[in-house]
């Protein structure tokens, strides 16, 4: 990919495609060089899946360069919890009805299948932080929202499962135990965000201290926010979000509409220090450098995340059923869904709403509420039949997404 990367970049292809058949390729039904159990690795595949997706909302974050009062905001909370409510509710439907599931393996499938991934079709995130075209921003902000927003529909389908570390959510009490998650999740990241990266600039910018180390207080700032989050019961996917979008507010509130590289400049070798000292020119150079930092993480979290679905889905096989998940998830539920939550929006057009029916792409949140829910003692009847389903219906959403990416983009820049 370091060899090839720019000459596959405007063709009808995704790396994530060449990923995904490599690790199949490695996987039991290729080579068999490679055996990965997920039945029996699940809680260390839930935490490597967990990091990936915290390091990828963290991203996320960072490039929503947009005001908290701007009603563009209102789409992707549109797309991330009223679209994913009606995705879950439709797909559990499909469960019961049409696949013949109980109704807590339903809820458990639709709430794992609910999250959207961007990361893994690049074309239609956005890539730079003043792009504010409403189909990016609202696919980028809706990926980074309903990763956090499903967790109490998961933890009420593995209730109705049986599962005692879940009973709290089959209580009357649910309801609250779910807000107060999102809003203390979301509150406490953004919170956090605000107070290192204020410190952090405070001491570049009067004392010279804290220079350097963007990895550490990247991965500081993550670590800090999901662990506080998870103190106090709140959702940590959304308080890592939330630190991202805090991050970017405070290089933003400081810049102003001049774009980050603009304010930067030329950076000669060797005086980066004055760059990250200077009072107009610190925020923004803090955050361009932390979010160029987690770009480069994102690229090896998602060559090691599609890379172990495709030895996962190498082992399980094909399933059918998640075949017939895939067509109804992507051409019907999505759709529907979608246009649902974006019913009377503002300000965008029927093609922008066809696109961000379209491109719901299933990917890293996926996998790991997948892996999440194995660590639990399930019926091996319904693991055994849980996990082909959803391994099928990503590694589809990655074809089919992978190769729809590019041309339909570039027809969607050229008709606006």
């Amino acid at each position: 990919m370091g060899l090839a990367g720019s000459v596959l970049q405007p063709l009808p292809l995704s790396p994530a495609m060449f990923y995904l058949a490599i690790g199949f390729a490695l996987g039991p039904s290729g080579a068999g060089l490679v055996r990965l159990d997920p039945y029996g690795h699940a809680g260390v595949l839930t935490l490597v899946t967990e990091v990936a997706l915290l390091i990828s909302l963290f991203a996320v974050g960072l490039r929503l360069r947009v005001e908290l009062t701007n009603r563009i905001w209102w789409l992707p909370l549109r797309l991330g919890v009223l679209g994913m409510v009606l995705t879950i509710f439709l797909l559990s439907l499909a469960g019961v009805y049409l696949l013949h599931m109980p109704p807590g393996l339903a809820l458990l499938l639709a709430a794992i299948l609910a999250p959207t991934d961007p990361v893994l079709a690049s074309d239609v995130q956005i890539k730079d932080v003043g792009d504010h075209d409403r189909t990016r921003f609202s696919l980028s902000g809706e990926g980074g929202l309903n990763d956090g927003t499903t967790y109490p529909f998961a933890m009420l389908g593995l209730c109705l499962l049986g599962v005692p570390q879940a009973a709290a959510y089959g209580r009357p009490e649910a309801l609250l135990l779910a807000l107060w998650g999102i809003f203390a999740g979301a509150l406490s990241g953004w919170l956090l965000g605000r107070l290192v990266v204020s410190l952090a600039l405070y001491l570049r910018e009067h004392f010279r201290q804290a220079l350097g180390m963007e990895e550490f207080l990247t991965l500081g700032l993550i670590a800090l926010c999901y662990g506080v989050a998870d103190l106090i019961h709140g959702i940590g996917f959304l308080s890592v979000f939330a630190a991202g979008v805090a991050m970017r507010h405070i290089e933003h509130h400081a810049t102003g509409r001049a774009r980050p590289a603009q304010v930067i400049g030329a950076v000669p070798v060797g005086e980066e220090h004055k760059i990250a000292t200077d009072p107009s020119k610190a925020p923004a150079y803090m955050a361009e450098t932390v979010l160029g930092f987690n770009q480069q993480l994102e690229h090896i979290v998602e060559f090691v995340m599609v890379l172990l679905l495709g030895i996962m889905l190498s082992g399980s096989g094909f399933s059918w059923e998640g075949a017939l998940v895939a067509l109804l998830l992507l051409l019907v539920i999505r759709p529907l869904s979608s246009l649902l939550a974006l019913a009377g929006a503002p300000d965008v057009t029927r093609l922008q709403c066809g696109l961000m029916a379209w491109f719901g792409i299933r990917g890293i949140g996926s996998l790991y509420y997948l892996m999440f829910a194995l660590q639990y003692a399930l019926p091996p009847q319904m693991t055994q039949r849980l996990v082909p389903m959803v391994l099928t219906v990503v590694a589809i959403s990655v074809l089919v997404h992978g190769i729809s990416a590019t041309p339909i983009m570039n027809l969607y820049y050229k008709r606006r």
